[in-house]
């Protein structure tokens, strides 16, 4: 349901309507990079605007040399070169400065882009996705404040401050809720008019290359309206078939079938939660999901009075979980594998003054060890440990850097050490994909190898990976991915102008 009470449409039945040909793209995911990629294939095309500032020089000298032609016809490698930021990706620089021109110095300088809707450019393509648009945000607990400031969760040409100041509210510390955040991506696809191309309650279940001639007599099953536009041109040998299964209102699976030219995907890596492998994990108290411990704090099987939760991760999904056990007085033992001091701790990366309630657990962890009670009651840290095994009867061994072995009674534990992607609707679940093909696709040690100025995977041609699959894992940076693939997209349609 939309927040204006009208409803997404669900997946058309089935249909043995014929003469439907391939379509040129179909997107798996419809979260904000989805969301991106649709409103640039929808025609929305940005340009620089005439007269405005970009306090890049040699950046400000490119862009004025073609204010004419639209960055997405420009030669992204060249406007890129040179720009350096928090993002290894040239293009998400690229269209990140563009949007936010001096942000990572506290400036609020306006985009330097202006927004024209051309049709006659737009791209048929579906975006498939199993919740409303916004993907992995609908999953998160609504309270849960944003790592990034809020003014960088903002998609294209409708300023996140702007959404929220309609809804009378402001940003805590710049940051929004996940709720708000869920919402606003909502919203925009209603403003933008990109609905018609978004079917939610679709799940995917293979994509895989097949002769376009062994389809060109074959009825294509209907997820598309019956808009001639959807013909298009088919000139490739091979296409991609996308088999799934969509929800109808009566809680059944319809299944679909459809041909594209092109598959995007950016399904993001919210699917899967990394498990420890060790013995026990799979017992019922043993959750990999934060809202595992809401839901026993709503159902009163944890309190003040019970055992300690074990919290384990030194993520900012561990951290959420302490700060929420710490707000309802439940015991904690916190066990991760680093040193507090490691630099690679993501919190020893985070300014103090924008995120107080992470220092405060960086605090604890430091302060509050077995062999150092601090101030913080009802909390117990143990760095450099980790889990040797979950007990039947809820007690649970760990093990110190130097080999010794200890067990705690616990009520419940939460294994938080990040996840990973489900890609098990590609061949041999997307590995041979990945930049090291012999281990599974993980965005920040192993993301998809795409070529860095179309995003179309290296292994396979006429594939796309977006955001966290390929390596982009902040909103602000997933829509220079797009950006690309828009881009690339656009040349093989031949939509370019001349």
């Amino acid at each position: 349901m939309l927040p204006d009470g009208k409803m997404y449409p669900l997946l058309t039945r089935p249909s043995n309507k014929s003469g439907l040909k391939t379509l040129p793209v179909v997107i798996i995911g419809n979260g904000p990079s989805g969301i991106c990629l649709s409103y640039l294939l929808s025609g929305y095309t940005p340009y620089f605007k005439r007269h405005s500032f970009h306090p890049h020089p040699i950046l400000q000298r490119k862009l004025e040399g073609a204010p004419e032609v639209s960055v997405l016809d420009q030669d992204l490698e060249y406007l890129s070169e040179g720009l350096e930021g928090r993002s290894h990706s040239p293009v998400a620089l690229l269209f990140d400065t563009l949007q936010r021109p001096d942000t990572d110095f506290g400036g609020t300088a306006e985009s330097v882009l202006t927004w024209w809707h051309e049709p006659d450019r737009a791209i048929p393509h579906l975006v498939l996705g199993r919740n409303a648009p916004g993907g992995a945000w609908h999953s998160i607990e609504g309270s849960m404040v944003t790592l990034s400031r809020g003014e960088w969760m903002g998609l294209p040409d409708l300023p996140f401050k702007e959404w929220l100041k309609q809804k009378r509210r402001g940003l805590r510390n710049n940051r929004a809720t996940a709720e708000d955040i869920a919402q606003y991506y909502q919203h925009y696809v209603m403003k933008k008019g990109l609905q018609k191309n978004f079917r939610c309650g679709t799940v995917v279940t293979s994509v895989r290359k097949v002769s376009a001639e062994s389809i060109s007599n074959h009825t294509q099953q209907d997820l598309q309206d019956s808009d001639p536009l959807w013909n298009s041109n088919e000139q490739s040998t091979e296409v991609f078939q996308v088999d799934g299964f969509f929800k109808t209102v009566e809680g059944d699976k319809e299944p679909f079938s459809l041909h594209a030219e092109n598959v995007v995907l950016a399904t993001g890596t919210y699917d899967n939660p990394t498990w420890l492998r060790v013995k026990g994990e799979n017992l019922s108290y043993v959750h990999h999901q934060l809202s595992a411990l809401e839901e026993a704090v709503k159902n009163n099987s944890v309190g003040i009075m019970s055992d300690p939760v074990l919290i384990v991760g030194a993520g900012l999904t561990a951290a959420d979980a302490i700060l929420f056990a710490h707000h309802c007085n439940i015991p904690v033992i916190h066990v991760f594998r680093r040193r507090v001091g490691d630099p690679g701790l993501i919190f020893n990366q985070l300014p103090k003054m924008m995120y107080p309630e992470y220092h405060k657990v960086h605090q604890m962890m430091k302060e509050q060890t077995a062999a150092c009670a601090g101030p913080y009651e009802c909390y117990i840290s143990l760095p450099e440990h980790h889990v040797l095994s979950f007990g039947k009867d809820k007690k649970c061994i760990l093990q110190d850097k130097n080999g010794c072995q200890k067990a705690y009674k616990i009520s419940m534990a939460l294994v938080l050490t990040g996840s990973n992607p489900n890609l098990s609707f590609l061949p041999n679940n997307g590995i041979d994909l990945a930049m090291d093909s012999d281990q599974p696709v993980n965005s920040k040690r192993n993301p998809i190898d795409v070529d860095p100025f179309t995003y179309e995977c290296t292994q396979e041609k006429g594939l796309y990976a977006l955001g966290p699959l390929a390596g982009d894992n902040f909103v602000r940076f997933v829509q220079g991915g797009a950006l690309a693939a828009a881009s690339s997209l656009l040349k093989k349609a031949n939509k370019n102008p001349p």
